[in-house]
């Protein structure tokens, strides 16, 4: 089983017609052929889109969400919508009950993913973002900005807040022959959709997934949170192999290092506690990005 997306997912994008969703929508179409099925555009509905890298892959475009949906039967979406829009989009596509919605877009204001949050909780769809790079499942599926090229299918299960890093501990798990399941890039905004233990969930419940990387950076609570659910789950006898990097130790007090949740304030969201907190459920932390995958052979060599 692939976590959250695979081969057979089919996904609408809103915000096509744009330089961003364009350029993204033909990387995905030419990664192992992942089932883009239809753009969306309120003022385009009825028109079509090329790519400019193979005239004959075109998609039909849509006025609304539930029109692709009802048309397409997609299962999920992805949003390149500007950020004055973004907000709107993402819940055009929960109240069109698309599965599974992730949303590229950064800067959207914090006041829009309130609503969107309010309204993410009475449904059934889960968001992925905003403001971060999505999810690939090596050789079935790519959704967002993630560079296909690194990736290899393996056994390593990847979730960052941190789109670089990400990319990171997956070149250095393929470089490494271990590969990956599936690797998901959850944002690094305050207020988001889908969080660590989220995933953590799904990695620990799938049978492919035989070692996981979690990466963090300062801000927040979500790493100690995620910490706490490790130690639990073992405690019940579910663990699997894992390491770790917590970005911006070097950060000072009050200043927000390159995402806006990733600032620390009042005393919280230091890279030493969070640190401690892994190290103390049995996940063993790389001193350094440049060494995950070093990290986590060690582990899996004991």
């Amino acid at each position: 089983m692939s976590i959250l997306v695979n081969k057979d997912t089919k996904i609408i994008v809103q915000g096509l017609t744009g330089k961003t969703g364009s350029f993204h929508t033909e990387q995905a179409l030419q990664y192992y052929g992942t089932q883009m099925v239809a753009g969306v555009h309120p003022k385009k509905g009825g028109e079509s889109w090329t790519s400019n890298l193979d005239a004959d892959a075109k998609l039909p475009i849509y006025a609304s969400v539930g029109e692709a949906k009802e048309a397409t039967g997609a299962d999920a979406s992805v949003i390149y919508v500007p950020p004055a829009g973004a907000g709107a989009a993402i819940i055009e596509a929960i109240d069109a009950e698309i599965p599974f919605i992730s949303c590229i877009t950064e800067g959207i204001p914090v006041a829009d993913m309130v609503k969107v949050k309010r309204r993410l909780e009475k449904s059934n769809s889960r968001l992925l973002g905003p403001n971060c790079p999505g999810i690939l499942t090596p050789e079935e599926c790519k959704i967002g900005i993630m560079p296909g090229s690194i990736f290899k299918k393996g056994s390593v299960g990847v979730v960052s807040r941190s789109g670089t890093l990400t990319y990171e501990a997956v070149f250095q798990t393929s470089n490494a022959g271990l590969g990956q399941t599936t690797a998901v890039g959850i944002g690094g905004d305050p207020v988001k959709g889908t969080e660590f233990i989220d995933v953590l969930e799904m990695f620990l419940a799938d049978d492919e997934t035989q070692s996981i990387i979690m990466i963090g950076e300062i801000g927040g609570s979500a790493e100690e949170e995620a910490a706490q659910f490790i130690k639990d789950e073992a405690k019940k006898g579910r663990n699997k192999p894992m390491a770790g990097f917590i970005a911006g130790r070097t950060a000072p007090p009050g200043r927000t290092m390159g995402h806006a949740g990733a600032v620390i304030s009042g005393g919280k969201g230091g890279a030493e506690d969070k640190i401690a907190a892994m190290e103390d459920a049995g996940i063993k932390v790389s001193p350094s990005p440049a060494k995950l995958g070093e990290t986590l052979l060690e582990v899996l060599k004991g």
